[in-house]
């Protein structure tokens, strides 16, 4: 978030000293500086001013304005960074010291106060937040914590000054501020809010910028609240917060996308959602400028590589903003050519871009012309001297501090510029002046000058600014030409700044600069002036006039907010001084009849234009006053839809704001139609190549659900209302398409040419455009295109080179572009993978840092090399010789590579993309020649990792190993669990909720090893692997009858659910993050997993405590509005019929949705699940079609959701539960979930809930809280025993590992499981003997305690040890889970805690590696080629979760060699 830099100043160089004094000239003095000083200011209604000399950390004080200074002994050399002045009480000052010591001085600098705070200060954001009505108030923002991203530190608040010890704020935080951050917010509460603060801090058990929540307390974060802000319900995603005039203005930011919504405040109470039309809103590309007292003004970026904007202007609450000017200069720093005239409402100076078009598309220099408004910015003109146009350098050219053309002196305006039609460069320009605020221009000077304003304008002072000068300008005359008269002095100098007391009432400036000394040395000078000796005397009453601020053409006065601005100013040739220092101009004020413009749009109704005409209409229902619209009463006395402007001080005139007769009609909303809609759609074509969801975020503007779709036909299709209408997206053949993979509002159409389409906008707005890409695509199944996850602009791009027909030397060729395809740069040859380093987890990496797989000696069938690079390849390193596959997770980066001699792997990982540390298996566990790893999840702290043990095709199963939160060590958790050739494991975690894993076991491991059929038992864990259990099976099945094996053990009658390796889409998943407790599957009761088409649809709403049989067969389902609705399809036969549940699945309604049946192959919705749409997709004879299916009907209202008191409204409090326990506790906590009220079907979820309401408390340790140590395994009674030959850990090592612990245990063998948050009682790893960590024997001695300290290390690779066939997953869905990345395009675990959010599951076969077996070259090429239909890198299979999920697909990469890659977690905002 930016401000206008007109308060900003520049740290400026200086030079000279003498003093001259001349007969009826300005007196000057001079005082040398051994270094150059800076960040000069003045104390407000003073003489007093103070600079540093930052070299050498020197503050000085001056008490006349300059002429003489004293550097301040009480403050030590080199120990300051700079002094802050408090801009709401001109005697304090804070000089802030780089370490922890620092000084306070509240007289203006005569005299300081050392104080001390724990933390140092914060240097990439503002160390300090001043109470605006109470000086004693600070808030000191301590240095942020960057060790991992994004940053976040601690803030300390004062209410004395700092003359006791500051106390702790609040820890884990972003930014906080006083919420009376400005004198007019909260002025006239009568105190009421005086300790209410906002701080932006982590979310609740997340530090992702996703889950960043605003919080407010009144007293200093003994309790807090995250205030309403949407729909009635919080938001997270904060990003930025400022106060601007009498409002407070949040950023906030989804993930996925770059778009902001902001949130505007007047009393921290209601918060509006800013609404900008179609415009939206970007990070890193709004500034709030210099607001109004009645409205917020905020620059937005409209423009993706051309510093360009639009100017908006708010109505009085900050909820709508209305365009004022287009194409706005501004520069990269988010700076805008903007300036309000200082002290006259409504006068508005900018900066527009004449040749923006050109600017935009082929970078061509901008051509500005300067414009004026003088009503509010509602309409803009040129400046004008004479006739003809004049342009000023402004804001983002600033030579001075202070305000770029104006002061308080009424009326008196100065610029740098041109006439012409076009602002030339700054050495080009003129000194221009007007004095009648704008509306008409002189020349002052020739060539540029710095300018300063004195004594309300009787004074004006200009400096020459192209080179040294040994001449001072100042006008007596308003700065009218031939009235300007010299100070000459005795040597040249260089200025750099030209400034004096902040009202412009003085007759005394300072201006700094530097001159050659006499041995040609730069010397540094701050030259004082004064012009209170000239002969002219004190303005009588004669020599002022009346004048008014605002006129028209014709010279009469116009008004603003209800009345004229009239100020009493002294006449421009009058020989006389004002010389009331310290006495700012008050203008008096006439009051003025109403007009239309005096009137907006009253609460709860928006503007809607009708051509030139602006109406208000209701933005939803109306209420009617209590008592009206009862009985028979068919109208009510309400708003007319306008309110006067609040401030505005007109009177009569136009009555735009009386009450008028409204029919009571409006005060109810239409009623549900109770009713589904469908919309059949067909398509021409054997089957859809591909569908992805461009899910529009939280933050985003709009309402469409966008879907784009290729059909074999090569013709790709769009829709914006979820399927219910489509168009052509692109009138060209099109042979893949690739959603950009962390920003969803990018989509990208590959043609089989070098053009390629793209969309930045969902394809809304006709905003698909083209580029040309350096080569066509390559057609060796290598991914086409890669992704920045920070800079969405960044593209890599892998096309094919000397492919012509003919040509034996087709190679792959990789690219890349920063500025989205319009100019590209070559970076290798002979590639095989290309990938951006960069992540979001904190890991410092170069944003530029790129690994490629490149062939040895460009030779393709020699071993592949990983090369690294952070300049495009201009300069590389060789990282590995023999790479298999590299990926990233979370903030490491694996690299999976072969042995010597080339038998088996090895697995390598970083932090930083430059040192790689080994990765360690656990003991006892030795498989020969390991072949294959399947990493399978990280979401809990600990990694799950799948080794296959049986490598034999259909024989394949293995073991999972888990992790310590640090993933250096490894324990078994469960043996046998099936894998299948691709490398998809049955292992499948619940989303939404904590430590809830399914796995597949093989029940008769021996016979399989001899070549039998595998016979397969489903296990579930409500631990997170500590402990597996049968799933317990229904009493009966759907009919209420018993299963055949009813009332035998759980080991011969259970549960069995078929897993990832028996579905048609290893995506599809049980569960969804959103609909928390809810998992289905397909399946049977009995002592084996029987054949998927003999099974039959289960379902939980508990978590996988119970289960109930919903329907007899096999069925596809999806989840809809959080969970609201849940849709099941018959799979596998043709149908006419869904089936839909709004009770959590207790009962079932059908809905036909054809009259004939049809094959059904897939079923989706939005992959957050939030949507009331479901698509079906399927064949209707010889054609393809789609179904739209619309259940909005079915509700009435949205339901209500009050995080204060969750439970009043329709929500309430769920907890999870392990089976085997009472207290409710898991993972040493008890979590709180919200639930939609059992039998609530007249509501809808709406925006998305975060679901964990709280951490409701920890518990007691418990041994269900444990697991075995590493070196230790768990024996059948469930202790954990040390394996025999094995040196236990050194026990001592964590005092290593961390020298701020002040003791450590002997080895116990058990270790917590990384997720609990359980505290005191059985606390299993502290029950052995405890020592002193060495040098903290005398804190062991005073309390005990430890901290947790380890490199998370994570293995997540797939690795083909031998030569074969193999085929990867290249890329993610931002589906179900939040996001999931796959390793070819670089995805990324999150490590969070499993209560964060959604915990992010990884389904089975992520990252996997397949031993190559030579019989399965032959069909899976073939299988696999048939998909792809053409050989394009990117969508060879899908089928309905890899698009409803987002971006998935999978690619042959050879075949001869090979390896799958599956999806990587990786959860950010």
């Amino acid at each position: 978030m930016r401000f206008s830099r007109g308060i900003l100043l520049p740290v400026l160089l200086a030079i000279g000293s003498t003093s001259a004094k001349e007969a009826k000239t300005p007196k000057y003095d001079i005082q040398p500086f051994k270094t150059q000083p800076s960040n000069l200011f003045y104390f407000d209604d003073s003489e007093v001013v103070i600079t540093t000399e930052p070299s050498h950390g020197r503050i000085w004080r001056s008490e006349d304005a300059g002429k003489t200074w004293v550097q301040l002994k009480e403050i030590p050399e080199n120990e300051v960074l700079g002094v802050l002045k408090n801009p709401f009480d001109n005697n304090v000052a804070i000089a802030l010291g780089a370490e922890f010591t620092h000084w306070i001085t509240y007289d203006k600098g005569a005299s300081w106060t050392e104080f001390t705070t724990a933390g140092t200060i914060a240097r990439g954001s503002s160390p300090l937040s001043f109470h605006a009505w109470d000086s004693k108030k600070i808030i000191f923002n301590g240095a942020d914590d960057c060790s991992d991203y994004p940053c976040i530190g601690k803030s300390w608040y004062t209410e004395d000054g700092f003359a006791t010890k500051p106390k702790l704020l609040r820890d884990e935080r972003k930014m906080c501020i006083w919420a009376k951050s400005t004198e007019r917010f909260l002025a006239t509460d009568d105190g009421k809010h005086d300790d209410r603060v906002l701080c932006i801090v982590k979310g609740k058990y997340s530090r992702l910028a996703k889950d960043f929540r605003m919080v407010i307390s009144d007293n200093f974060f003994n309790d807090e609240e995250e205030p309403v802000m949407a729909s009635g319900r919080t938001v997270s995603g904060m990003a930025n917060m400022a106060a601007v005039k009498g409002y407070i203005v949040a950023a906030a930011k989804s993930q996925g996308s770059d778009e902001l919504a902001l949130y505007v405040t007047d009393d921290t109470n209601t918060w509006h959602r800013a609404e900008f039309g179609d415009h939206k809103v970007e990070e890193d590309a709004y500034t709030i400028l210099e607001s109004t007292n009645y409205s917020v003004q905020v620059d937005v970026m409209t423009s993706k590589y051309a510093a360009i904007g639009a100017l908006f202007t708010s109505n009085s609450n900050g909820t709508y903003f209305t365009k004022n000017i287009e194409h706005t200069n501004r520069d990269r720093e988010g700076y805008v050519d903007f300036e309000k005239i200082s002290n006259i409402q409504g006068i508005v100076l900018v900066n527009v871009v004449d040749n923006w078009k050109e600017v935009e598309t082929t970078w061509t220099p901008k051509k500005v012309k300067s414009q004026i408004s003088f009503d509010d910015g509602r309409t803009f003109e040129p400046l004008k001297v004479g006739d003809k146009e004049l342009h000023l350098h402004s804001v983002t050219d600033l030579r001075n501090s202070g305000r770029v053309f104006s002061s308080p002196a009424p009326g008196l305006v100065m610029g740098v510029g041109n006439t012409g039609k076009y602002l030339k460069a700054y050495e080009e320009g003129d000194l221009y002046v007007s004095d009648d605020a704008g509306l008409t221009w002189q020349l002052a000077l020739q060539e540029a000058h710095k300018y300063e304003f004195g004594d309300q304008g009787s004074v004006l002072v200009a400096i020459y600014d192209e080179g040294e000068t040994d001449e001072i300008r100042y006008s007596l005359k308003h700065g009218r030409p031939d009235t300007w008269e010299t100070l000459k002095l005795d040597f040249k100098f260089r200025a750099y700044e030209l400034t004096t007391i902040p009202d412009s009432t003085s007759l005394k400036f300072i201006a700094t600069g530097a001159r050659r000394a006499s041995d040609g040395a730069v010397e540094h000078i701050i030259i004082s002036l004064d012009f209170s000796d000239l002969p002219e005397g004190k303005c009588k009453d004669s020599d002022f006039n009346d004048w008014n601020s605002r006129v028209d053409e014709k010279g009469n006065a116009i008004c603003i907010m209800g009345q004229q601005q009239i100020f009493r100013r002294r006449k421009w040739d009058a020989d006389c001084f004002v010389d009331e220092e310290f006495k700012d101009p008050v203008p008096s004020f006439k009051t003025c009849e109403c007009t239309d413009k005096d009137f907006e749009c009253d609460f709860n109704f928006v503007p809607e234009w009708d051509g030139e005409e602006k109406k208000c209409v209701p933005a939803g229902t109306l209420s009617a006053p209590e008592g009206e619209c009862t009985g028979d009463k068919k109208t009510f006395k309400g708003s007319s839809g306008w309110r006067l402007i609040p401030g505005n001080k007109c009177e009569g005139g136009v009555k735009k704001g009386d009450l008028v007769e409204r029919p009571c009609s409006d005060t109810t909303a239409p009623p549900a139609s109770g009713k589904i809609t469908h919309e059949y759609t067909s398509f021409k074509g054997k089957n859809f190549r591909e569908y992805y969801y461009l899910e529009r975020t939280e933050k985003s503007v709009g309402s469409d659900e966008t879907i784009v779709m290729l059909t074999s036909e090569r013709e790709a299709y769009i829709t914006h209302d979820h399927g219910k209408t489509w168009e052509i997206a692109v009138e060209d053949e099109i042979v893949a398409i690739y959603p950009h993979q962390y920003y969803n509002d990018f989509v990208y159409f590959i043609t089989p040419s070098k053009k390629v389409y793209y969309s930045e906008d969902r394809g809304l707005h006709n905003s698909i455009n083209s580029f040309e890409a350096p080569f066509t695509p390559n057609t060796q199944m290598l991914q086409i295109l890669s992704f920045h996850p920070n800079e969405k602009h960044w593209l890599i791009w892998i096309g094919a080179e000397d492919c012509l027909p003919g040509s034996d030397g087709c190679h792959s060729t990789a690219s890349v572009s920063t500025k989205n395809g319009l100019k590209w740069d070559p970076m290798l040859t002979y590639v095989k993978k290309c990938q951006f380093m960069w992540r979001e987890e904190g890991r410092q990496v170069n944003e530029k840092l790129v690994f490629c797989e490149q062939y040895t000696k460009e030779e393709p069938g020699q071993p592949l090399q990983l090369i690294s690079s952070e300049d495009w390849f201009e300069h590389q390193d060789v990282r590995f010789t023999d790479v298999v596959e590299f990926a990233t997770m979370s903030e490491f980066i694996i690299v999976a590579s072969k042995t010597e001699d080339r038998k088996s792997l090895k697995v390598d990982a970083s932090l930083d993309g430059k040192t790689f540390a080994d990765a360690k298996f656990p003991p006892k566990f030795n498989v020969d020649h390991q072949k294959a790893y399947t990493v399978l999840d990280s979401s809990t702290h600990s990694i799950f990792l799948h080794v296959t043990v049986n490598p034999m095709r259909e024989q394949e199963y293995g073991t999972i190993i888990k992790s310590n939160s640090n993933g250096t060590s490894y324990v078994l958790s469960i043996n046998e669990v099936n894998r299948n050739t691709a490398g998809y494991v049955d292992f499948e975690k619940m989303q939404g909720i904590e430590g809830v894993i399914l796995v597949n076991v093989i029940a008769n491991r021996e016979a399989v090893d001899g070549g039998a059929k595998k016979q397969k038992k489903t296990k579930i864990t409500h631990n997170d692997g500590a402990d597996w259990d049968w799933l317990t099976p229904p009493n009966t099945d759907v009919d209420g009858k018993k299963y055949a094996c009813s009332g035998d053990s759980l080991d011969k009658c259970s549960l069995h659910l078929h897993g990832y390796t028996e579905r048609s889409d290893p995506r599809e998943t049980f569960s969804s993050p959103t609909a928390v407790g809810l998992m289905m599957g397909v399946g049977n009761v009995g002592e084996f997993l029987g054949p998927y088409n003999d099974g039959d649809t289960f379902l939980t709403n508990d978590g996988g405590i119970t289960w109930m049989e919903i329907m007899k067969g096999t069925y596809m389902w999806e989840y809809g509005d959080q969970g609201s609705v849940i849709v099941i399809v018959r799979k596998g036969e043709d149908t006419n019929h869904v089936y839909y549940s709004r009770d959590n699945g207790k009962t079932w309604d059908q809905y036909q949705f054809s009259d004939h049946a049809m094959r059904i192959d897939a079923i989706t919705t939005v992959p957050s699940d939030t949507s009331l749409n479901f698509l079906l997709w399927g064949k209707d004879g010889s054609r393809i079609v789609t179904i739209n299916l619309d259940f909005s009907g079915l509700f009435v209202r949205q339901c209500v959701l009050d995080e204060k008191n969750p439970e009043a409204g329709d929500y309430e409090l769920w907890k999870p539960q392990h089976p085997k326990q009472e207290t409710n506790c898991l993972f040493g906590h008890v979590a709180e979930y919200h639930r939609k009220k059992e039998g609530l079907i007249d509501c809808y979820n709406g925006r998305k809930i975060d679901h964990l309401h709280n951490i409701a408390r920890n518990c007691s340790c418990t041994r269900r809280d444990f697991e075995c140590d590493y070196n230790f395994e768990r024996q059948t009674d469930g202790s954990c025993k040390a394996i025999r030959g094995l040196e236990l850990p050194d026990p001592m090592q964590v005092c290593r590992d961390d020298p701020s612990l002040e003791q450590y245990w002997d080895v116990t063998g058990y270790r917590k499981i990384p997720i609990s948050t359980c505290e005191g009682g059985l606390e299993m790893q502290h029950t052995s003997k405890s020592h002193p960590c060495p040098n903290h024997e005398k804190e062991y001695k005073e309390k005990h305690g430890i901290s947790a300290f380890g490199l998370f290390i994570a293995i997540v690779i797939p690795i083909v040890a031998a030569a074969g066939i193999g085929y990867y997953v290249w890329r993610n869905w931002d589906g179900k889970f939040g996001r999931i990345r796959l390793g070819e395009s670089g995805g990324s675990f999150d490590s969070d805690s499993a209560w964060i959010k959604w915990p992010v599951i990884l389904i089975s076969g992520l990252v996997a590696v397949v031993a190559a077996i030579p019989l399965l070259l032959g069909s899976l090429w073939r299988t696999v080629s048939s998909r792809v239909g053409g050989g394009y890198g990117g969508r060879t299979y899908t089928s309905r979760s890899s698009f409803a999920r987002g971006r998935g697909d999978y690619a042959v990469v050879d075949p001869d060699e090979g390896e799958l890659l599956g999806e990587e977690s990786d959860e950010e905002v």
